[in-house]
């Protein structure tokens, strides 16, 4: 549950069969990592130390992609803006691993596809949007395939995906922070200081969770780390090298292979119903995508 950025700041886009590919296999990695924080969940470490190793062996392929581009891409005009988008990282990964240690992966990730359901119902009260009657109401369906998957009411409802969807907010949140501060700050900078700050948020609570890792869980933790700041950043360049319009169906493969990972490791077997919300959830959020495309395409036109 983060985003990425490209290796290098600017240039010309080279085409959408690039983009494409770099969705691929961002979601890809993610999807691995989303595998990996599971499974070191069940070996018994808490959330917030496993946030902590994310980011701290994420802090590699940031510097790789820093000495890549340069230490200007790091010049920042506001410093306050990257230190509240690494608080809403850290708490939509924190809070995102703390509920998938107890939910099937499939359904964990189908509840985070609510954060771009989220990013439109909040951009008008926060970044002054306009947004029409026919996005609101796909926000509507989104969130009613929200509550299919959630079930609350029932015996199948699980207290844990409250905090799944926690993390879609809090997600959905950065995202919004990001579209503003990209005015401004390079795609470098928000990664590395997101890093860096995400890494420094989970220090105090180590000292309530902290589980010496054995040498093999080790191991899974840089794989972690490592597999997620580069899924991170060939997101960010996917969205930089095509449309959102042409990237976003392509986020939703994720359902494919956490469906999979979650199956062959943990043998999950999310219900129909899960797999309905989600249908319905997927529905929503590329009419809202393709929607906003259409409404850019006619307002450059006007």
């Amino acid at each position: 549950m983060t985003a990425g950025q490209g290796l290098s700041e600017g240039g010309e886009e080279s085409g959408v069969g690039r983009g494409i590919a770099c969705i691929v296999v961002a979601i890809f990695l993610l999807s691995i990592c989303d595998a990996m924080a599971k499974w070191l969940g069940h070996a018994g470490y808490q959330a917030f130390q496993i946030v902590f190793f994310r980011y701290l062996f994420g802090l590699l392929p940031v510097a790789a992609f820093i000495w890549h581009n340069g230490l200007p891409s790091l010049r920042s005009q506001r410093p306050l803006a990257h230190v509240l988008r690494a608080g809403l990282m850290f708490g939509a990964l924190s809070s995102f691993f703390a509920g998938l240690r107890y939910l099937p992966l499939a359904e964990a990730v189908t509840i985070t596809f609510t954060a771009p359901i989220f990013v439109t119902a909040l951009s008008g009260p926060l970044l002054g949007e306009s947004v029409g009657l026919r996005r609101w109401a796909a926000v509507l369906v989104g969130f009613a395939g929200a509550l299919i998957v959630l079930r609350p009411g029932t015996e199948a409802f699980r207290p844990e995906s409250l905090l799944v969807l926690g993390s879609a907010l809090c997600f959905a949140l950065a995202m919004l922070l990001t579209r503003w501060m990209a005015r401004s700050e390079t795609n470098t900078a928000m990664l590395a200081y997101s890093t860096l700050g995400a890494a420094l948020a989970s220090l105090p609570f180590l000292g309530f969770v902290w589980v010496p890792p054995a040498g093999d869980h080790l191991l899974v933790f840089l794989a972690l780390g490592i597999l997620g700041g580069i899924g991170a950043n060939f997101m960010i360049s996917a969205y930089r090298h095509a449309p959102a319009s042409v990237i976003a169906p392509f986020d939703y493969t994720a359902l494919i292979w956490t469906g999979l990972l979650g199956w062959m490791l943990f043998e999950d077997q999310p219900d129909a119903l899960v797999w309905l919300g989600a249908a319905i959830i997927c529905a929503a959020g590329l009419y809202i995508t393709r929607r906003e495309a259409l409404l850019r395409r006619k307002a450059r036109a006007s």
